[in-house]
């Protein structure tokens, strides 16, 4: 009588890939592991100005000049946003850390107070655009989308100023950081001017709102 063995296949163990669900606080984190320009959003004119920081911008389209901005609907200044219709994007440079300070929403200043570090100049419609900042984009609300807490702005550009080519700031594990350098940095490194004396401080950028 012939007697048959049957030999179980035996399949390794998937490997542990460290995969977490996702949760508001799983979400957060791997979030953070994006490095995001940094801009501030400024609207209003005059006594009336007021402005966010933000580090959701992207452009969306180049004909017509469009972008998009994400901005949380319980900031102070998005009720104006909805009002106004008309807003600018200023890509901040990578000295500009103490004004992306100012305009995020854990700062202690609000409306125009937010406005007294930097130099700003007035656009044509009426909107305060930062100098010496990477790049600003004059633009109008071509649409809003509510999801949620925050809304998308769309954005049509009408007016487009660029920089001097000064590194970006930019935002990266919560921490402030910068890409490129400025003319100054590059004349410190060739030894064309002094080092600057002390030790550089990173300032943690508060939630942006």
């Amino acid at each position: 009588m012939l007697s048959a063995t049957v030999h179980r296949l035996e399949f390794p163990e998937p490997p542990r890939t460290g995969m977490k669900d996702a949760t508001g606080t799983t979400f957060r984190e791997a979030m953070r592991q994006i490095a995001c320009g940094v801009s501030v959003i400024t609207l209003g004119a005059g006594e009336d100005r007021a402005g966010l920081t933000a580090t959701s911008v992207s452009p969306l389209s180049a004909d017509p000049p469009t972008l998009l901005v994400c901005v949380d609907r319980g900031s102070s200044s998005y009720p104006a946003l909805t009002r106004l219709g008309a807003f600018a994007v200023n890509v901040l440079a990578a000295g500009q850390r103490e004004i992306a300070e100012h305009f995020a929403g854990g700062s202690a200043l609000k409306g125009r107070e937010r406005f007294k570090a930097g130099r700003w100049l007035t656009m044509p419609s009426g909107v305060s655009g930062l100098a010496d900042s990477v790049a600003v984009f004059e633009c109008e609300v071509d649409e809003l989308i509510e999801r949620r807490l925050h809304a998308i702005v769309i954005g049509r550009v009408r007016r487009v100023l660029a920089g001097s080519g000064s590194g970006a700031l930019v935002s990266w594990r919560s921490s402030y950081d910068q890409v490129g350098w400025s003319s100054d940095e590059i004349a410190r490194a060739v030894g064309l001017s002094p080092r600057a004396a002390g030790p550089v401080s990173t300032i943690q950028p508060s939630e942006h709102r």
